[in-house]
C-alpha cells in the first residue's frame, strides 16, 4: 500500500495530456519490440502512447483488422463505435472511424454533443443487441462494435475493444485473428497508406446513432424504476469522471428519480479522484482508496454508487456499511433477483467466474439453480446470456450484468450501470441496504474470509502452473482439511490457466499473471480469518511441490 493511497494527487501525478496526446500521433511503435506489438487481453488492447503501445499506427491496424474480420464472417451491417473519457480515447475514435469509412464499413459513432459524446461499454452493448435481436446468426445485416477505453486504467493508457455480433467482448479466436493481422499490418508498413489523409468524401460516410436515450429508455425493461421513484430513496451517482456522467442526469429526469449526480464532470487528468492502492490515478469503483472520492456523502444518501471510466464496473456504498467488497454485493444480487425476476426461464442458470466467492455457490445453491463456474474474463458469459442459459454472470472484480425482466438480454458485456441501479431497486423493494441483505447472507450460510496475494514465480513456473493437469495435485489435504475438488478446467470445460483446489470449508486458486513475474493466489475460508492465512500458506507449498 502507498503511503499516500487514499489521498488526492500532487502535480506530479498528473499526466501531461498534451504531450500524451501529441505522442498518440508522433510515436511510431516498432513491432519487433514486443512491448509496442498489438496485443489482446481479456478487455482489448491497452497502452500508452508515451510508451509506444497505443499509438496511431496501432489503432489504424487495428480497425483494418476489424474491417477485414468481419467481412470474413459476412457481417455487412453497421458497426457501433464510442470512446470513454480518458484523454487517447478521441483521437483514436476519430483514427478508427476513419480507417473504417474508407475501407467501406457503415460506422454508426454516438449522436450526443459535450459530455453526451461519451459512450459507456454497456451502451454499446445494449445498441448492438437491440440491432441485431430477432436476426439470424447469418443475416449479414447483423451489427458489432468498437468501444474505445482502457476502463479503470490510468489516464495516460488508452484502451480498444472489438464486440461482436453478440454484443459481448470477442473471444480469442476472433481477437487472435485481429491480433495476428493488425501486427501484419505493422510489420509490412502497410498501415501508411491508410493512415494518410484521406479525400474528403469517404466511401461510406458515418452516421449517427444515440446510444443514451437507447439505453435509458430501455432500462424500465431489466429495473424496477417505478419502485425507486415511488420510495423516494435518496441516491447519488459519481461517474468518476468517466462516460457516464450525463447518462445519470438522464436517468434521473427520464424516470423523476431521488438522485444526485455528483463530481465535477469530465477532466482528462482525473485530478480530483483520490490515489489507489499503489498511488495511481484510477477510476476503480471497488476501490476503497478510489472511493475516498465519493465517502464525504456516505451519510446523506440510502446508496452511493460509482462508476470507472467506460460504466462497465460498480461501486457501492451504503449509509449503514460503507464501501461494499464486490463478492458481496454480487451475492446479494444474486439472491435478491432470483427472487424478484419470476418470468426468469427456471432452468437458467448463474454464471460467476472461478475466483468469486463460494458465498455466491451457497446462494445459488439455496435457490435450487444451477451454477456455472467460467474462467476469468466477461467473455465467457456471453454464450449464456446470448441464448438465455444465464440469467447473471458476475466476476470478483466488481464487473456484471443479467437478464431483463423476461428473461432476454439486456447487456452481454459489464454493466455497472445497471448494477447500481439494481442496488438502489434492492434498497426501495425490500426497505433493507444491500449491506443488510449481504449480514443476512452471513447469518444463514456463515461468514467467508477472502484475499488475494502475488507470489513470485519465474516465467517456466508460470508456464508449467498454466499447463498442469488435475492429476498434477496428489495432496489429500489442505489446511487440515480433505480436498474435494482439484480443478484445472471450470465447468464449461474451458481450462482456467492455472488450478483450483476445493475443501468443505476453503478453497483457493493459483493462476499466472500476464503482466508480471508473479502467480496470483486467491484464497477463501468459512472458518475465520486465522484459517485463511494457513490455506494462503498451504496453497503455495502445494503450488511449490506441484511446480517443483
Amino acid at each position: 500500500m502507498d503511503v499516500r493511497a487514499g489521498l488526492l494527487p500532487r502535480p506530479e501525478d498528473l499526466v501531461d495530456v498534451d504531450a500524451l496526446v501529441r505522442a498518440y500521433s508522433e510515436v511510431v511503435p516498432d513491432p519487433e519490440v514486443p512491448a509496442q506489438r498489438v496485443v489482446f487481453g481479456t478487455s482489448g488492447h491497452r497502452g500508452s502512447a508515451l510508451t509506444g503501445s497505443f499509438n496511431e499506427a496501432h489503432i489504424t491496424a487495428i480497425a483494418a483488422a476489424v474491417a477485414e474480420y468481419r467481412e470474413s464472417q459476412g457481417i455487412r451491417g453497421p458497426l457501433f463505435i464510442g470512446a470513454d473519457t480518458h484523454a487517447l480515447s478521441a483521437p483514436a475514435e476519430h483514427t478508427a472511424v476513419s480507417v473504417l469509412t474508407t475501407l467501406g464499413v457503415h460506422v454508426l459513432t454516438n449522436a450526443g454533443q459535450g459530455d453526451e459524446a461519451y459512450v459507456p461499454t454497456p451502451a454499446l452493448s445494449h445498441a448492438i443487441l437491440t440491432h441485431n435481436r430477432g436476426r439470424a446468426a447469418d443475416d449479414p445485416d447483423r451489427a458489432d462494435g468498437i468501444i474505445v477505453t482502457p476502463s479503470h486504467n490510468p489516464p495516460g493508457d488508452g484502451g480498444i475493444k472489438y464486440n461482436p455480433p453478440h454484443g459481448g467482448p470477442a473471444d480469442t479466436d476472433a481477437t487472435g485473428w485481429i491480433a495476428q493481422r493488425a501486427n501484419a499490418l505493422l510489420e509490412s508498413g502497410e498501415w501508411w497508406a491508410l493512415a494518410a489523409p484521406q479525400p474528403p468524401s469517404a466511401p461510406v460516410a458515418p452516421g449517427a446513432y444515440d446510444f443514451l436515450g437507447a439505453y435509458v429508455e430501455g432500462l424500465a425493461n431489466a429495473i424496477d424504476m417505478k419502485a425507486i421513484r415511488e420510495s423516494g430513496v435518496r441516491v447519488a451517482a459519481h461517474p468518476l469522471g468517466g462516460a457516464s456522467v450525463a447518462y445519470w442526469s438522464a436517468i434521473r429526469d427520464r424516470y423523476e428519480l431521488d438522485l444526485t449526480v455528483l463530481g465535477a464532470g469530465v477532466d482528462p487528468q482525473f485530478a480530483f479522484l483520490h490515489l489507489d492502492w499503489d498511488g495511481k490515478i484510477r477510476m476503480d469503483p471497488s476501490s476503497a482508496q478510489v472511493m475516498s472520492t465519493v465517502a464525504p456523502y456516505r451519510d446523506e444518501f440510502a446508496i452511493v454508487t460509482g462508476n470507472d471510466a467506460d460504466a462497465d464496473r460498480h461501486g457501492i456504498l451504503t449509509r449503514d456499511g460503507g464501501l461494499m467488497n464486490p463478492n458481496h454485493f454480487l451475492a446479494v444480487a444474486i439472491d435478491y433477483l432470483l427472487e424478484h425476476r419470476p418470468d426468469w426461464p427456471a432452468t437458467a442458470g448463474v454464471g460467476k467466474t472461478l475466483v468469486s466467492s463460494a458465498m455466491i455457490d451457497r446462494v445459488v445453491a439455496a435457490h435450487g439453480r444451477r451454477l456455472d463456474e467460467v474462467p476469468v474474463g466477461f467473455k465467457w458469459f456471453v454464450p449464456g446470456l446470448s441464448d438465455g442459459s444465464v440469467v447473471f454472470g458476475g466476476e470478483e472484480s466488481a464487473g456484471a450484468s443479467f437478464q431483463r425482466f423476461d428473461g432476454t438480454p439486456w447487456s452481454t458485456d459489464k454493466d455497472g450501470i445497471l448494477l447500481c441501479l439494481l442496488a438502489a431497486e434492492i434498497q426501495a423493494v425490500t426497505g433493507q441496504s444491500p449491506s443488510e441483505r449481504y449480514a443476512q447472507l452471513v447469518e444463514r450460510f456463515g461468514e467467508p474470509a477472502y484475499a488475494r496475494i502475488d507470489a513470485p514465480a519465474t516465467a517456466e513456473q508460470k508456464a508449467r502452473l498454466s499447463a498442469l493437469a488435475a492429476s498434477d495435485v496428489t495432496d489429500a489435504e489442505l489446511a487440515g482439511d480433505p480436498i474435494t475438488s482439484i480443478a484445472t478446467e471450470a465447468s464449461n470445460g474451458a481450462a482456467i490457466g492455472g488450478l483450483k483446489v476445493s475443501t468443505e470449508r476453503a478453497w483457493f486458486a493459483a493462476r499466472p499473471s500476464g503482466t508480471e513475474d508473479v502467480m496470483k493466489i486467491y484464497a477463501e475460508s468459512f472458518a475465520g480469518p486465522n484459517h485463511l492465512i494457513e490455506v494462503q500458506a498451504a496453497a503455495q507449498a502445494l503450488v511449490a511441490r506441484v511446480l517443483g
